[in-house]
C-alpha cells in the first residue's frame, strides 16, 4: 500500500492547481463533519434545557450553514480529484500502449492479446480508483478523523481514551482480510484476462466456428473461463464483506464502553447532557470514515495487483532497439553474411548468404515452415539474427533507427490488414494524405477499377478488417499502400494469392515496370508470380539448398522440380 500511494502520489505535482481546490473541499467537509457534532450541544444544552431563544432562532442557520459546507466541500473535492484521475489515467493508458506497440514480434507472439487488452482496460481501470478515488479519499476521510478526534479529545480526554485504545486492535484482522484480497484480486485479474482472451479467439475465428456448428464446443470453453471470473471474484466480495462485521463488533464494543462510562459521568455532574451526547455524536461519526478507510484498504489490495501487472508490460524492454544513423540513401544493395535465427532455441534459419542490388527481384520457394518468412521477418528487422550480419548499403541494418529503415522497406503481408478507416487513409497509412499518389498507388495495384464505382470513391469508409471487401480486393489496397510509400525494399508473402489470374497478371506487370527502382523479394505459392523473377531461393529446413532461375532450377535441383508440380 506504502508502495503504491509512493507510486502515484508524484502525479499530483502536475496537477498543483487541481489538487489545491480538492484539499480544500476536503477540509471544508472535515470541518463541516465536526461542526454538525458540535452543534449537538447547544441543541440540548441551551435550547432543551437552558430554553435558550436566541440560539433555538440561531440554530437552523447554523445547521444550514454547516451542512452547506460539507455539500461544496464535497462537489469541490469529487470534481477536481476526478479530473486528476481521468487525466493521469489516460496518461498511463497513452504510455503503455505507446510503450506496447515499441515491443518485440516475439512478446506478441508469446502473449494473448485478449491478456494484454485485459490490462490495458481492466487493469488501468482498477489503477484509476487509486488516484481517483482511493487517494482523495484516503486524504478526506484521514482529515475527517483528525477533525473528529480531535474534537472528541477536546470534549473528554478520558472518555475518548477507551475509544482510541480499542479501535487499533481491528488493525490486526483487517491486515489479515487484506492479504486475502490481495490474492484474490491476482487470481480474478489473471482468470479475467484468460476469459477476455478466450473471447477474442471466438470472434476472430467465428467464421470457422460457424462452419463446424462448434458453438456448444466453444460455450462449453467459455463457460469454464467465465466459472472462473465468478469464483475468484466472489472469493474477493466474501473476504471484503467481512470487514464492515470485524468494524462492526469492535466499533459496538467502544460504543458501548463510552456510554456506560460517559453515562456514569453524567449522573456524578461531571459532564453535561449536551456535551456528552455531543461527544458521542462525534464519536458515532468517527466510526463512518475508520469504516470506509478499512474499506479503502481493500480496495487498494485490487489495485496494488493490477498496478503490478501494468508494470510487469512497462518493464518489458524490446530486444530491437532502433540505431542512431538515419538511412537517408537511396537503398542500393543488401546483404546476408552467415545469418542464423533461432526461435525458442528452435533454429528457423542456418548459415543464409544472399546479395541483392537495387533492380533485383528475388523469389522465396520451399515448403511451410522451411524459413521463408524467417528471412523475411529478418529483412523488416522484426527479429535480429542470432548470428551472422545483414548489410544495407555495406552498413550494419542494427545501426540505422528503425523509422528510417521502414521507410523504406514495404511489406504486404500474407494477412491482409485494414484499418476502419477511409481507403485513401488506409493507402497513405501513417503518413500524410496525398490524393495524387494515393490515386496512383491504387492505379498500380489495379484497385481503382473496383474503387471508382464506389459512392465515395477513395474516401469510403472501410469496415473493421475491410470485411466490406472481398478478398481480393482487400489486397490490392494492401498492395497500393505498399507502393504508396515509393520503397526501396518491396517484400511480397503471397500478396496476390486472392486475386483471379488476370488481376494478378496485370499486377505483375505493373510491378516488372516498377523493378528497376526497387529489390523485390517474393514469397512465392504459386509459379506464375515467380518465373520472371532473377533469382528463386529454394528453402528446406532453413537452409538455401538451391539458387538459380526458374529454367535453371527446374534443369538442376529436384527440390524445386517437386515443388513447381505442387505450385
Amino acid at each position: 500500500m506504502k508502495d503504491l500511494l509512493k507510486q502515484y502520489l508524484p502525479y499530483l505535482v502536475g496537477y498543483k492547481k487541481q489538487f489545491f481546490f480538492a484539499v480544500l473541499g476536503m477540509i471544508a467537509v472535515a470541518v463541516g463533519t465536526a461542526g454538525t457534532a458540535h452543534l449537538i450541544k447547544p441543541v440540548l444544552d441551551d435550547v432543551f434545557i437552558n430554553k435558550d431563544v436566541e440560539m433555538l432562532t440561531l440554530m437552523p442557520f447554523l445547521l444550514v450553514a454547516v451542512f452547506m459546507l460539507q455539500g461544496i466541500g464535497k462537489y469541490v473535492q469529487v470534481y477536481y480529484t476526478s479530473y486528476i484521475g481521468q487525466d493521469v489515467v489516460r496518461k498511463l493508458r497513452d504510455k503503455l500502449v505507446s510503450h506496447i506497440t515499441y515491443l518485440d514480434m516475439a512478446f506478441f507472439k508469446n502473449m494473448h492479446t485478449g491478456e494484454i487488452l485485459s490490462r490495458v482496460t481492466n487493469d488501468i481501470a482498477r489503477i484509476q480508483m487509486v488516484v481517483a478515488q482511493i487517494i482523495p479519499d484516503l486524504i478526506r476521510e484521514g482529515l475527517i478523523i483528525f477533525a473528529l478526534t480531535g474534537y472528541v479529545i477536546y470534549q473528554s480526554p478520558k472518555l475518548a481514551f477507551y475509544f482510541l485504545i480499542i479501535m487499533p486492535i481491528a488493525l490486526f484482522p483487517l491486515s489479515k482480510l487484506a492479504k486475502k484480497m490481495r490474492k484474490y484480486s491476482k487470481l480474478s485479474q489473471e482468470s479475467t484476462a484468460d476469459m477476455t482472451s478466450r473471447l477474442g479467439e471466438i470472434l476472430s475465428n467465428i467464421e470457422v466456428i460457424k462452419s463446424h456448428s462448434s458453438q456448444p464446443y466453444e460455450q462449453k470453453r467459455f463457460s469454464a473461463e467465465n466459472q472462473n471470473v465468478f469464483r475468484f471474484i466472489m472469493k474477493q466480495i466474501r473476504t471484503n464483506a467481512l470487514t464492515s462485521p470485524v468494524m462492526e463488533i469492535l466499533g459496538s464494543v467502544a460504543i458501548g464502553m463510552v456510554i456506560y462510562i460517559g453515562g456514569k459521568e453524567v449522573i456524578d455532574g461531571h459532564m453535561t447532557v449536551g456535551a456528552f451526547f455531543a461527544f458521542a455524536t462525534a464519536l458515532f461519526m468517527l466510526y463512518n470514515p475508520i469504516k470506509k478507510i478499512s474499506a479503502l484498504y481493500n480496495q487498494a489490495q485490487d489495485a496494488i495487483t493490477a498496478n503490478t501487472r501494468m508494470y510487469e508490460l512497462l518493464d518489458t524492454e524490446p530486444d530491437i532497439t532502433s540505431g542512431n544513423k538515419e538511412l537517408t540513401d537511396s537503398i542500393e544493395t543488401i546483404s546476408l553474411e552467415n545469418v542464423s535465427l533461432t526461435y525458442n532455441d528452435t533454429p528457423a534459419l542456418r548459415n543464409i548468404r544472399l546479395e541483392a542490388k537495387k533492380g533485383d527481384s528475388i523469389a522465396l520457394v520451399g515448403d511451410s515452415g522451411a524459413g521463408k518468412s524467417s528471412l523475411v521477418n529478418l529483412l523488416v528487422r522484426f527479429y535480429d539474427p542470432s548470428s551472422g550480419k545483414i548489410l544495407i548499403n555495406n552498413s550494419d541494418n542494427k545501426d540505422f533507427t528503425l523509422t528510417s529503415l521502414h521507410k523504406k522497406i514495404s511489406y504486404v503481408t500474407q494477412r491482409i490488414y485494414i484499418f476502419n478507416d477511409t481507403i485513401a487513409s488506409n493507402v497513405a497509412y501513417g503518413e500524410e494524405i496525398d490524393e495524387e499518389r494515393v490515386v496512383e498507388a491504387l492505379e498500380k495495384s489495379y484497385a481503382m477499377e473496383f474503387i471508382s464505382k464506389l459512392d465515395d470513391g477513395i474516401h469510403t469508409l472501410l469496415s473493421e478488417s475491410g470485411d466490406n471487401l472481398s478478398g481480393g480486393q482487400r489486397q490490392r489496397i494492401a498492395l497500393a499502400r505498399a507502393l504508396y510509400k515509393n520503397p526501396d525494399i518491396l517484400i511480397l508473402d503471397e500478396a496476390t494469392s486472392a486475386l483471379d489470374n488476370k488481376s494478378e497478371a496485370l499486377i505483375q506487370k505493373a510491378l516488372q515496370e516498377l523493378k528497376s527502382e526497387m529489390i523485390t523479394f517474393t514469397v512465392a505459392h504459386r509459379l506464375s508470380t515467380i518465373e520472371d523473377a532473377d533469382t528463386i531461393l529454394v528453402f528446406q529446413d532453413g537452409e538455401i539448398i538451391c539458387r538459380g532461375t526458374h529454367e535453371n532450377l527446374l534443369q538442376e535441383c529436384p527440390t524445386y522440380q517437386k515443388l513447381s508440380r505442387n505450385l
